[in-house]
């Protein structure tokens, strides 16, 4: 099936469904490094709150 769909698809239809994945990619990407900076800054209030633990 999926050979098939690889036949069917013009040049530019791939090119297409390149850049939409592409573009995907990218905002997963800056999603996740929000989330993670977001995360970073909570886990470092938290380590303020206990600063003798090292």
């Amino acid at each position: 099936m999926l050979k098939r769909f690889i036949k069917q698809c013009s040049g530019a239809t791939a090119i297409e469904y390149a850049l939409i994945a592409m573009l995907v990619s990218v905002a997963t990407i800056g999603g996740i490094r929000a989330v993670g900076e977001a995360n970073k800054a909570n886990m470092n209030a938290v380590a303020e709150k206990f600063p003798n633990m090292n």
